[in-house]
């Protein structure tokens, strides 16, 4: 019976070579992201603490911003200290900064080692405090140029010009659109902390009744990313282990597979007996005198010694070892080619990243990431925006869909009686029709259930529990007839242990007459309980601005804030007709005593702004319209 070839160490090395040219091949492959037009350098710097005063402040991008950019300075009062912008003379940069280019389907790097400045110019330093730039542009290849920067003033206040008015005009309307077609049609990804801002769909009526539409779901347009990555290795893996099996598995059976050679062995010369081990040989040896070689089974080719000028047709009893050494150096290379593969596919994301953590409000956050993309924070870890789940169109919205990303909110129960304690019970469903299990804690939670009446009323903010079949349950009770909004917040787990946050929503119905209630007017003060809370700032279509929520109490000293759910407060805005859900988180500290939050107007409409805050372990919700039609 003829022994099989036992596994050489070429077969170790051959299978290790061949994930490292896998690895190679598809991680050199990894397109980088697209940025261009980037904020590179300010002056002052972003988070400096300035102690004299100022009258610009100089913002050096990649390349000349467009004539028709917008810049806003708010001053810690909320209010507006900017005096117009003019273009500056291009200077040489701190460091260069790459940027990668789409030229012929292929990303091309760039380094840039001039920046272009544009030259805001502040009518008054009006308080000490945090200062905070807002920008928007449009590159020259169309790419929203959008974000933030931030300084501390601590020198003294400074008058304003006798007869200036604090701006309060917006951005550009053709800018706004110019920025957010190029947003929205899958080219690139804004420069900013928040994510790309969408002209409002057309309202319906306001109060309108609630129908159930048939789920919708939402194209996933994400790339393979390190899943795509891993599956393409492993398949290359597998495939050559299958080849190896296979030819190992023809060899022990003696059947009609081509004898094992290891193409990466040196042939045998001609007349050389196969070595082995000494103690194995000694305890073969033939006795002497010709041996008769019996025919090879089948057919087949003969086995046995070899003569002189005979060549063998037996596979390398003991091929060629890979050493310690070698296989030492083999998987180095591997892991080492792995790190530079990734950094080869990050280092346009990762430039990008630091040109925009950098400048931007937060520093906590970095790039936006697009719709699907992965919630990599912690509680509380910094002021973002949820991507949109759906419809390029509404790409800052969320919660307009019961499907998205492959996921479906499925209710029990899309009714109930008012005035009733009613058991709201759904599940998540992926694509294989199975309930989802798997959720990533976020802001303390697993899932966060919001629900808003159609008429922007009645907003309740609940975190119900999951039973082992997936199937969560929470108490709910809704006072008035009408129609609402049920929104389901949470991030699912994947296989690599990345978290993906969705927003999913779903119409659920209170049976009975309903008189829709009138939007409260826009007012930047808000009651509830013994609280008063201020809203400072200005929420601007386009733009990203800063949004501060001072809370204090009438006739007493103002609260002590209390982390609620990770964070110093929770700010969800609805807007009016669509019902898209923008739900924002703070910075992780506050900021001049207050929680602020960093806002992008998804488009021209009304909104509702409901901001939770806890105090003494209470959770109260202040509520605010934001006219921005």
């Amino acid at each position: 019976m003829r022994r099989p070839p036992p596994v050489p160490g070429r077969f170790v090395s051959g299978l290790l070579a061949v994930v490292l040219a896998a690895a190679v091949a598809v991680l050199g492959a990894a397109p980088p992201a697209a940025a261009h037009g980037t904020l590179a350098m300010s002056t002052p710097a972003v988070g400096a603490t300035v102690g004299e005063p100022l009258a610009t402040v100089q913002l050096y991008f990649t390349e000349r911003v467009a004539d028709n950019a917008y810049f806003a300075v708010t001053a810690p009062n909320g209010g507006r200290v900017d005096n117009g912008w003019t273009h500056g003379s291009p200077a040489p940069l701190d460091k260069p900064v790459r940027e990668y280019l789409l030229v012929d389907g292929k990303f091309e790097p760039r380094e840039y080692a001039t920046g272009f400045p544009a030259v805001v110019k502040l009518a008054h330093l009006p308080a000490a405090g945090q200062y905070t730039v807002s920008y928007l542009s449009v590159a020259s290849d169309g790419e929203p140029v959008r974000g933030t920067m931030s300084f501390r003033y601590t020198g003294r206040v400074t008058a304003a010009p006798q007869g200036w008015r604090a701006p309060t005009t917006g951005p550009d309307p053709a800018l706004v659109a110019a920025a957010e077609q190029h947003a929205t049609s899958g080219h690139g990804a804004p420069q900013s902390s928040n994510g790309p801002a969408t002209p409002a769909a057309s309202p319906a009526a306001p109060g309108a009744a609630s129908v159930a539409a048939a789920p919708v779901e939402a194209e996933d347009t994400g790339g393979s990313g390190w899943p795509g990555v891993v599956a393409v290795v492993v398949v290359v893996v597998v495939a050559a282990a299958g080849v190896v099996a296979w030819r190992w598995r023809a060899a022990r059976a003696g059947g009609p597979g081509p004898t094992p050679r290891w193409p990466w062995a040196r042939p045998r010369p001609a007349g050389r007996a196969p070595r082995r081990p000494a103690a194995r040989a000694a305890g073969r040896r033939k006795p002497a005198g010709p041996t008769p070689r019996p025919a090879a089974r089948g057919g087949g080719p003969r086995r046995g010694p070899v003569a002189p000028g005979e060549a063998s047709e037996d596979p390398p009893a003991n091929g060629p070892r890979l050493g310690d050494r070698g296989l030492a150096l083999l998987v180095g290379g591997l892991l080492v080619a792995l790190v530079a593969g990734f950094g080869l596919g990050r280092v346009g994301a990762g430039d990008g990243r630091a040109a925009t953590a950098a400048v931007g409000g937060s520093p906590a956050t970095g790039r936006p990431v697009a719709a699907g993309d992965g919630h990599q924070h912690a509680p509380g870890a910094g002021a973002h925006t949820h991507p949109g789940d759906g419809d390029p169109a509404q790409a800052q919205v969320t919660g307009t869909t019961v499907s998205a990303g492959g996921y479906t909110l499925k209710p029990v129960t899309r009714s109930q009686p008012a005035g009733v304690n009613a058991n709201y019970r759904f599940r998540i469903v992926g694509v294989d029709g199975q309930p989802e299990t798997r959720f990533a804690v976020v802001h303390d939670k697993p899932l966060h259930l919001v629900v808003v009446g159609r008429d922007l009323g009645g907003y309740q903010h609940l975190h119900p529990t999951m039973a082992a079949d997936g199937t969560w349950s929470v108490p709910l009770a809704l006072e008035r007839a009408g129609g609402y909004r049920v929104y389901a917040d949470f991030a699912t787990t994947a296989a690599d242990g990345t978290a993906r946050p969705l927003v999913l929503g779903v119409d659920h119905q209170v049976p009975g007459a309903h008189t829709p209630a009138p939007l409260p007017a826009a007012a930047p003060r808000a009651t509830t309980g013994p609280f008063e809370v201020e809203m400072v700032g200005a929420p601007t279509v386009g733009a990203t601005v800063p949004l501060s929520f001072r809370v204090g109490r009438a006739g007493g000293p103002a609260p002590t804030l209390e982390r609620y759910l990770g964070a110093y407060g929770h700010l969800v805005v609805v807007r009016e007709g669509d019902l898209g859900y923008v739900h924002v988180h703070p910075d992780q500290e506050l900021v001049d005593g207050a929680p602020r939050f960093w806002l992008t107007a998804p488009g021209p409409s009304r909104y509702r702004a409901f901001f939770d805050f806890q105090v003494d372990g209470k959770v109260h919700t202040a509520e605010f319209t934001l006219d921005l039609g």
